[in-house]
């Protein structure tokens, strides 16, 4: 499951960390960062550095490694745990999380024009969020076509909002270049950030939630990706009566 010589790296601490998940994998996968420091004798820190050693940004991202190693002998297993969901919900409440919904709600406000881009899936959220946005007053145009043209002299001040599970979508990396060239600012929302879409944005919101797929089809769930357009949206129209009562 790790490399021998991720291993060799680990101290005293981070190696019991590293054995109580192999005596316990089924049960570390659903665990919180809490839970696992304290079944394992150590602190949170030390649960950190050792998800960065086995090359996570992050303990969401070790989970999700996690469970997509234990789960290689089963990709058609499709399950109905939403504690994934729900943890992610929760860590929307946080105040990092509320400052970076200010921020980017106040750059959407700003900006001339906003475009949602997606394919798939991915695309029918993005038409959601266009429409969810332009209720809250802010008017916004959907993409779900790749290839779609976008050459165009009226992009100045522009922002596009793109939609992908995965962050490495030909189609959609390449459309999401295509508006880098002309100076759009880009927000991605995808399932973790370290990705290409993720990395080529300006601003990223990764959610952590393990793949699902059938057969060539990608099944995993979409609320979080719907949560954050409702509390951008809600945090959207907050700002654009704060900014009518200036």
């Amino acid at each position: 499951m790790f490399g021998v010589e991720q291993v060799k790296t680990l101290n005293d601490l981070e190696m019991s960390v590293y054995e109580y998940v192999m005596k316990h994998p089924e049960k570390v996968k659903y665990m919180r960062i809490r839970e696992l420091a304290s079944e394992a004798h150590v602190s949170t820190s030390t649960i950190l550095r050792f998800c960065k050693k086995m090359d996570c940004n992050g303990y969401a991202e070790f989970k999700l490694k996690l469970k997509q190693l234990s789960g290689k002998d089963k990709p058609n297993r499709i399950t109905d745990d939403i504690t994934e969901v729900i943890d992610f919900l929760k860590k929307t409440t946080s105040d990092e999380f509320e400052d970076k919904l200010e921020m980017l709600s106040d750059m959407i406000m700003k900006s001339n024009r906003v475009f949602f881009v997606g394919s798939g899936m991915s695309g029918i959220v993005a038409k959601y969020g266009a429409r969810y946005f332009s209720s809250m007053g802010k008017f916004c145009l959907y993409i779900d076509e790749p290839h779609y043209p976008t050459d165009s002299k009226s992009l100045d001040n522009a922002l596009v909002i793109v939609f992908s599970v995965s962050g490495e979508s030909k189609d959609t990396v390449g459309h999401i270049l295509r508006f880098k060239e002309q100076n759009c600012r880009i927000i991605s929302i995808t399932n973790t950030e370290n990705c290409t879409l993720a990395r080529i944005s300006d601003y990223n919101i990764a959610y952590y939630i393990t793949y699902m797929r059938i057969k060539n089809y990608d099944v995993t769930s979409q609320l979080p990706a719907m949560s954050i357009i409702e509390r951008l949206g809600k945090k959207l129209y907050q700002c654009s009566k704060g900014a009518d009562l200036i």
